[in-house]
């Protein structure tokens, strides 16, 4: 077995993360949407004025449908965006670690403890803040 050039874990490392983030760019609009979006507002009339909907009959409609919420694929649902995103923050963070030093990360710590600590003397916890 050849032995691995230097740095090409690195490489490896920053495919993988192209790998995941790139469908997110070029995912459609219905994936990114929200759960509460209206997608096919594209496919609809513009609404009419306020007076020509007072003029027109209701129509009624029926009880909406009932939602079926499957617990499976929630369970899985769930699992896979875990394992996602611990496994991105795993790369990320080993591609950071190779980049900036231990004292670094230890001397940025200290300053925001410190900045928390100063901030706890000035703001009350009932501030709502």
């Amino acid at each position: 077995m050849a032995a691995a050039a230097p740095g090409n874990g690195h490489a490896s490392a920053s495919r993988l993360l192209l790998l995941f983030l790139l469908p997110l760019l070029w995912a459609p609009a219905a994936v990114r949407a929200g759960p509460d979006e209206d997608l096919s507002h594209r496919n609809k009339e513009p609404p009419a004025p306020a007076q020509q909907l007072q003029q027109q009959p209701v129509a009624v409609q029926g009880p909406e449908p009932a939602r079926v919420e499957d617990p499976y694929g929630v369970a899985v649902g769930g699992t896979v965006g875990h394992c996602l995103c611990t496994g991105l923050a795993v790369i990320g963070g080993r591609m950071i670690a190779q980049k900036i030093s231990v004292r670094t990360v230890t001397i940025i710590g200290g300053i925001v403890f410190l900045a928390f600590a100063f901030s706890a003397l000035f703001i009350s916890p009932d501030s709502g803040f």
